[in-house]
């Protein structure tokens, strides 16, 4: 038989019997031949074909799968490019665009500028110099906000690529504002606050320490230089120096006019020669006390300068400040109630010093004081124990009646009341109520003596110490009846009178 009727009838299919099919058994595979023997040597076996899978058989579903993708990705790509396309074009400002912190995103050009606007009336700029800081609002300087312009520069600066590297790099867009500086404003509102930054410039001096002469150097002053500030606004531009709400104010040194005083120091030093000595007198009391002041103590009061007007010459001044306590000391070494006059002491020394006067007289002043009424005190009484004519006590007690009551405090005028003219230095008269007897001095010698009338019981002389005018002039002068001089007046508490 040929090989290729050995084929035909391997592969023929009987035909099938008209029978009832009996499904084999599961287990029926267990009993099927593991290998097929074909009759000719030379015949090959054959691979059964296999059945193809079902998802190869239909691969338009990937492929449409993938279209309808593509497609949704496209409408949404175009979609965006559209939707932003139109907020490029709109008036929009874009996302992330800020004008002087002020967020402007997503606002109109128009509403924007109102955000501005409102947002530059509560701005408040600072004018630095230094340590020193001025608050002012723009408009006080001169400095106008142009709020549509600044709107619209950031309109159109976020729709630029340096606007998108700058969000990308710092995460916002900022733009500079437009301001318009009137120069005017400007210089009138820096003048008027120019002298709180001036300093004046400190001439080279002369100290005295201890009576020593000694030079302090000089130093520089300071001006505002109100046209150099306003012209750097101008110049570099209002908005770069509004821009973080800070101006540099621009500063003008100002020099000294005198820097070498070390020529004078010899004249200085010639000033403190002299050693004072004040002789204080009470001519209430009689008394007299002196001190001896030193140019190591009185210097220390003095202030020295160079004539700016000429340079060849210094002047020195008496501080008044620098002498207060010496005279306070004095002062309360007199005594309660007793005291210098300051004014009238600082000139007597400023004269000593000017003429290298080696002394000075001062005079001993008393100030009111208070008396506690005592059993059976009346207005006579008291005026004759403190050397003062009662009705001067009245006057100066005016809510007091004339009956006075055990413990009442009544304020007793200064006896200098009654030593209204000058003290004559030298020359003093003195009249005893008992003896009856006045002796005149002068310069310490007794130069006459004299009787003196001093009453009678039912009116008595009140004691006082006074200060006779025409005795002031003159001791050689004509005399009364009673041999003494014709005009004086009475206060002390004692029972001699010193006038």
């Amino acid at each position: 038989m040929q090989t290729s009727e050995l084929k035909t009838q391997f592969f023929r299919h009987p035909a099938a019997p008209v029978t009832e099919v009996t499904t084999p058994p599961a287990h029926s595979l267990v009993d099927a031949p593991t290998q097929l023997w074909f009759p000719a040597a030379t015949a090959q076996p054959q691979t059964m074909p296999q059945r193809p899978l079902r998802q190869a058989q239909r691969p338009f579903l990937k492929y449409l799968f993938l279209g309808f993708t593509l497609l949704a990705l496209l409408t949404m790509g175009f979609v965006a490019v559209a939707g932003a396309g139109l907020v490029y074009m709109s008036d929009l400002v874009l996302p992330g665009v800020q004008v002087m912190g002020v967020d402007v995103a997503r606002l109109t050009q128009s509403e924007a500028a109102a955000a501005l606007q409102n947002n530059t009336t509560q701005q408040t700029l600072r004018l630095t110099y230094e340590e020193t800081v001025w608050l002012v609002a723009p408009a006080d300087l001169g400095l106008t906000l142009d709020a549509a312009a600044t709107a619209k520069r950031a309109h159109a600066y976020g729709r630029t690529p340096e606007a998108w590297v700058e969000l990308i790099q710092t995460g916002t867009m900022a733009v500079e504002p437009s301001w318009v500086l009137d120069t005017a404003v400007t210089q009138t509102t820096l003048q008027t606050r120019a002298d709180e930054l001036a300093i004046e410039p400190v001439n080279a001096g002369l100290v005295i320490e201890n009576g020593q002469v000694t030079t302090t150097p000089a130093a520089d002053g300071q001006l505002l230089d109100v046209t150099a500030t306003v012209a750097a606004l101008a110049q570099n531009g209002a908005t770069a120096a509004a821009q973080n709400g800070e101006i540099p104010l621009v500063m003008q040194p100002v020099a000294p006019a005198i820097t070498d005083v070390s020529g004078f120091v010899a004249q200085a030093e010639a000033l403190l020669s002299t050693t004072l000595t004040i002789q204080a007198t009470d001519p209430v009391r009689n008394e007299a006390v002196s001190w001896v002041v030193g140019p190591q103590v009185w210097g220390s009061w003095l202030s020295l300068a160079v004539d700016p007007n000429n340079l060849t010459q210094f002047n020195w001044t008496l501080d008044p400040d620098k002498a207060a306590q010496f005279f306070a000391e004095r002062n309360a070494a007199l005594g309660e109630n007793r005291y210098l006059g300051e004014a009238l002491a600082l000139t007597a020394v400023t004269d000593a010093i000017k003429n290298q006067q080696p002394s000075i007289n001062l005079r001993i002043y008393h100030s009111p004081s208070q008396y506690v009424v005592q059993a059976g005190d009346t207005f006579a009484g008291i005026g004759r124990a403190v050397g003062l004519p009662y009705p001067w006590i009245q006057a100066a007690n005016p809510g007091v009646g004339d009956v006075l009551t055990v413990g009442q405090s009544l304020t007793i005028p200064s006896p200098d009341d009654l030593l209204p003219y000058p003290i004559v230095d030298g020359k003093r008269i003195v009249v005893s109520i008992s003896q009856q007897r006045a002796w005149v001095y002068e310069n310490g010698a007794l130069k006459w003596e004299w009787l003196a009338s001093t009453g009678i019981a039912s009116s008595p002389t009140a004691p006082a110490s006074s200060k006779s005018k025409r005795m002031s002039q003159t001791l050689t002068r004509a005399t009364g009846i009673c041999g003494c001089p014709t005009s004086w007046a009475f206060t002390s508490p004692h029972p001699t009178w010193n006038l």
